[in-house]
């Protein structure tokens, strides 16, 4: 099961609850992407906050934190 916010929101000390980004690498996490999302050229997520948003080449993105991609849903026949 995936984690609620409250469960860990004191892993990012540094922000918002639900505003955390998807550099967990950075707070000694795993990080898990959508294969859907790996195909997009561009992504945009929070910064810490719910006010400041990042967009970022997927490309980079993988670099920087090399995500383990997984694919989250079932195809809808």
């Amino acid at each position: 099961r995936l984690a609620t916010e409250q469960e860990f929101r004191g892993m990012f000390p540094d922000c918002e609850v639900g505003a955390m980004p998807p550099f967990g690498n950075l707070y000694g996490l795993d990080v898990f992407v959508a294969k859907r999302l790996a195909e997009h050229e561009q992504i945009a997520f929070n910064a810490c906050s719910h006010t400041e948003l990042i967009r970022l080449a997927y490309r980079d993105f993988e670099r920087l934190v090399k995500p383990k991609v997984m694919e989250f849903t079932h195809p809808v026949h």
